[in-house]
């Protein structure tokens, strides 16, 4: 016999059923990035003509068409921001090409107007994704609900015209209408998309259900108890779209001192220009000493510190499957002083597996006996404490019976004919009337240890006891060790999950500080507790319900996972392996240490520079050398951790 999901569709990989595909803005779409593309597309064909020494006519045009296509919006922002008192970055990037061109430097100020209309361009690319991403969410709370009418009947009606007190009906496979309390029924419900708990929980009269949860195999009466836009769903897209826009905006170390250098600059320059002529200079020496003081003070090799670091840092990370979507991101990985750890896909694999096999005497069994009993009955089931069972007895090779007379009941257990016996797999505590005090006590072990135990039943007497958990990664002592070497203090672990597993969990990798049983608003809290105390807080998560701590912390960091939380998070770890967040943050900080590096070879070239022409008569082919050799020696030393080498050893775990 085939069990009532037999009868319905197949469910997602992880429990849940597919939600529909939802519209991606199409990177074309972005004005940013159509004008971004059509600057490159230009400045690629200018770039061979003018290297190939080709007439001007032919290149020149099109370097021009490249800083109109490429410069002008941000121009536009910058003259806009100028009326409000403001001397924006992007009207100082734009006057600084121009200012490039307009003493011969046409290739290097086209070069600073692709870089900077291509980081405005994937900045508004990644912001549209996540607004794509916040959207789909939505797709996890169902359209319709089946409302029970007060003298008998049903309707369907728009989940989002539901109201509190409404009786909803919510049928096997079904995902729960709206945030409400059940009435009547029992089930096991999965909201691994809410508390990220990996295993369904039970639900019976009185008991809490969030909409968007799918339901297992016994039908729900809900009770209402929330507005659909109160409901946990709506409030995580709530606390996620307000997280992305109040989140204090980021600026490279170098953007922190560029205007102020920057109007000191163009303020000397016109000093160094007008002094002489007042004390009765001639023009053209004044000039000629002007322009080359914009030269050798130009910040050219101080803005070249910070990138090649950050952006080779950027790529090296990327070749060991950790994606970092800025070269913002990449600096604020590295100031990080706490980590907080989701459990469930982050610290754990995701998915549960049998680890421990106990027969109790008086049956005859032997672990794989008692396993293949207990997998030949729940091999009808879709449970995903079935699909456990099963996994472990062909990852054993073992032969299953044929069951017969397969029944089951939510909450509770399976019952199935195997062999001619009588076989029951169940939760201990649904069978309670046929524990003794030997089984109760392997029981309470296992349930210490943060087990879920299932009791194998034969004939109506208790023939083993199987436990069942979400398996700690190989990599998790190692990952939380080098953490709290990185930062001085042992991370921190969020989770939905139950109190005993969470801490059981923590203590096998040496985390104390537990905060567990927390809905996405509770994660956000924590994050927000601790910056309070000053700290700069590193999320690292893979759910949706991790997706609003991800946006609220100062770096957030996704392993492999939901979309909304791949969206919302800084940084992905695209290969799922969680040593690789301390490896990006130890990569972070020698990208920093580079950038000060270049900094201060930077600055001790222009100091030389500048005074050489401020106090003698700098030669104007001598300055253009040296303010390009010290662009060239910043620009290779941030290359460095281009190599292989650069990239931290994972540490292993040595237990």
């Amino acid at each position: 016999m085939s069990s009532v999901l037999d009868q319905r569709p197949a469910p997602a990989a992880d429990g849940l059923r597919p939600a529909p595909p939802r519209r991606r803005t199409r990177v074309l779409a972005l004005p940013e990035a159509r004008w971004a593309l059509a600057a490159l597309v230009l400045f690629l064909t200018a770039l061979p003509l003018k290297l190939l020494d080709a007439p001007v006519w032919a290149w020149a045009p099109l370097f021009a068409a490249t800083y109109v296509t490429g410069g002008w919006e941000p121009g536009w922002e910058g003259l806009k921001a100028l009326k409000d008192k403001t001397l924006d970055v992007d009207l100082l990037m734009v006057v600084a090409a121009l200012g490039a061109a307009a003493i011969g430097q046409v290739l290097d100020g086209a070069l600073l107007i692709i870089i900077f209309a291509t980081s405005g361009a994937l900045e508004a690319v990644a912001t549209a994704r996540t607004a794509d991403s916040v959207r789909g969410l939505l797709d996890l709370a169902p359209t319709t609900a089946t409302r029970l009418l007060t003298g008998g009947g049903e309707e369907s009606v728009a989940a989002d015209s539901l109201s509190i007190g409404d009786i909803v009906l919510v049928r096997p496979g079904e995902r729960v209408g709206a945030d409400g309390r059940v009435i009547d029924g029992a089930s096991d419900v999965d909201q691994a998309t809410i508390t990220g708990e990996p295993l369904p929980v039970t639900k019976q009269p009185g008991d809490e259900v969030f909409g968007g949860t799918v339901n297992g195999t016994g039908a729900l009466r809900v009770r209402v108890e929330r507005e659909p836009a109160d409901s946990v769903i709506a409030r995580i897209v709530k606390m996620v779209e307000e997280a992305s826009e109040t989140k204090a905006p980021t600026q490279l170390f170098i953007e922190k001192i560029e205007q102020r250098y920057s109007i000191g600059m163009v303020i000397a320059t016109l000093a160094v220009f007008a002094v002489p002529l007042a004390f009765g200079s001639a023009l053209q020496p004044a000039l000629l000493r002007a322009m080359t003081f914009m030269i050798v003070a130009s910040p050219c090799a101080v803005v070249l510190s910070t990138m090649p670091p950050l952006l080779s840092a950027i790529a090296n990370a990327g070749r060991h499957g950790v994606l970092a979507k800025s070269a913002v991101v990449m600096e604020r990985l590295g100031q990080v002083d706490m980590v907080a750890l989701d459990k469930t896909g982050t610290l754990t694999e995701g998915t549960p597996r049998v680890t421990d096999i106990r027969p109790l005497p008086g049956h005859g069994l032997d672990e794989d006996e008692l396993l293949a009993l207990a997998a030949a009955a729940e091999h009808p089931s879709e449970h995903p404490l079935a699909r456990a069972v099963v996994r472990a007895a062909h990852d054993r090779g073992l032969n299953l019976a044929e069951a017969t007379g397969f029944t089951s009941a939510p909450g509770q257990g399976v019952t199935a004919a195997i062999g001619g016996r009588t076989v029951q797999v169940g939760s201990p505590a649904r069978l309670a009337s046929t524990v003794g005090p030997g089984t109760s006590r392997v029981v309470r072990e296992l349930e210490d240890e943060g087990r879920t135990v299932v009791l194998v039943l034969r004939d109506g007497v208790p023939a083993g006891v199987l436990g069942i958990a979400d398996r700690l990664r190989p990599d998790a002592r190692a990952t939380v060790t080098a953490l709290t070497e990185l930062t001085g203090r042992t991370p921190g672990l969020l989770t939905g999950d139950n109190e005993r597993a969470a801490r059981h969990l923590a203590a096998e990798v040496g985390i104390t500080d537990v905060r567990a049983g927390l809905l996405p608003q509770d994660k956000v809290a924590a994050v927000r507790e601790w910056e309070a105390e000053g700290r700069r807080v590193l999320v690292v998560g893979d759910g949706v319900n991790d997706a609003p701590a991800l946006a609220a912390a100062h770096t957030g960091i996704a392993m492999a996972g939901s979309d909304l939380a791949l969206e919302t998070a800084d940084a992905v770890v695209v290969r799922n392996e969680l040593s690789a967040v301390p490896a990006v943050v130890a990569l972070s900080r020698k990208a920093r240490r580079l950038v000060l590096q270049n900094l201060a070879i930077a600055g001790v070239f222009i100091a030389a520079l500048v005074a050489w022409d401020l106090i003698a008569t700098l030669p104007l082919p001598l300055g253009v050398a040296g303010h390009e050799g010290s662009t060239i020696i910043v620009g290779l030393n941030g290359l460095r951790l281009l190599r292989e080498t650069a990239w931290p050893r994972p540490a292993k775990d040595t237990a």
